[in-house]
């Protein structure tokens, strides 16, 4: 006689771990950080060290001495988090500030959650909002790339970004035809990565490498990073379309700043985004929105951060509402 067994879910299983998925976008970065590398020199590396160094020093204390809890260091989230900050911040950071960035990362931005799983907000944008608020010259000061064979020199060259560019000159009452010969082959420059800004946005190209890689390993999928591309074009375009003068194309918009890196990186981010498909979609398009209306209208050139850290205070909500139908669920008329 066979006996009907029950249990609980997950009911599908697959060779996936939560190692082998952090590893994989670890593996996703390398072309992003080799890019960074290659232009920012030697203080590259010692930042996304320092970064990822600290990031774990500080959840292995956590774990082991206030929570007292299993150590879990080695599963490769807090190496994410800690090139992704480092991916956020500029080559020339102290290493002081680097610091503060770790602990608020991993301490305020996961750990006070109760760990990986459990975060409401992205931990790395945590830190990134944080220090951009409490250190806004450090933070705001761009070292400009230049290819290098391995040392350094942009310790006392700093320049604007894109975005500030356009930022400032809009302000000044100029148009965006006047502003634009002031960012030549900005579209060239910041696809290769020859442009200030950054660890890890200053090359687009690189880290849509990246995204083609975890999206063939299943480790994200299309909905978050094609609906918030997708909100970005269409409102950027409407804009655009209003007024060329005042407002820049959407092409701009995709390539400068922390774009490409919050969309694939950051805002598919497992544990702070929506569950379901439908969920993702308008996690996405929210973020994409967001990140226009900070740009244009807001007091900062760039909005990616804080329009993901915005939607992921939505993301229980968005789970509420979005949640597939329950099977055999019984519907009263």
């Amino acid at each position: 006689m066979n006996l009907l067994k029950v249990s609980g879910s997950p009911h599908v299983h697959t060779d996936s771990s939560i190692k082998s998925i952090m590893y994989g976008v670890i593996y996703a970065m390398v072309p992003a950080l080799l890019v960074s590398i290659y232009f920012f020199g030697l203080d590259a590396v010692r930042v996304v060290l320092l970064s990822v160094a600290l990031c774990m020093l500080v959840e292995f204390l956590i774990q082991k001495y206030v929570l007292k809890s299993a150590v879990t260091v080695t599963d490769g989230s807090a190496i994410i988090t800690g090139i992704l900050l480092a991916f956020n911040v500029p080559s020339n950071l102290p290493w002081w500030i680097i610091l503060v960035g770790a602990i608020v990362s991993i301490g305020i931005g996961k750990m006070s959650f109760g760990g990986l799983g459990k975060n409401i907000f992205n931990p790395a944008l945590v830190g990134r909002v944080f220090l951009l608020i409490s250190f806004p010259v450090q933070m705001t000061s761009w070292p400009v790339p230049k290819a290098i064979g391995g040392t350094a020199l942009t310790d006392a060259v700093t320049g604007p970004t894109p975005l500030g560019i356009m930022k400032e000159g809009l302000a000044a009452g100029k148009t965006v035809q006047d502003i634009m010969p002031q960012i030549p082959d900005y579209v060239q420059n910041l696809m290769t990565g020859f442009q200030g800004g950054s660890l890890g946005e200053v090359s687009a190209l690189a880290l849509i490498l990246g995204a083609i890689y975890m999206l063939y390993r299943g480790i994200i999928t299309w909905h978050t990073p094609g609906a918030y591309i997708g909100s970005v074009v269409v409102f950027s375009g409407i804009l655009w379309l209003i007024d060329p003068t005042m407002y820049v194309d959407p092409l701009f918009h995709l390539v400068t700043g922390g774009m490409m890196l919050g969309v694939f990186y950051m805002a598919t981010d497992m544990v702070s985004s929506p569950m379901s498909g439908k969920g993702q979609l308008i996690f996405g398009a929210g973020a994409g929105i967001l990140t226009i209306l900070i740009r244009v209208f807001g007091a900062y050139p760039e909005g990616v951060s804080f329009a993901i850290l915005i939607m992921n205070g939505f993301v229980p909500l968005i789970d509420r509402y979005m949640k597939p139908k329950r099977f055999g669920e019984i519907v009263k008329n």
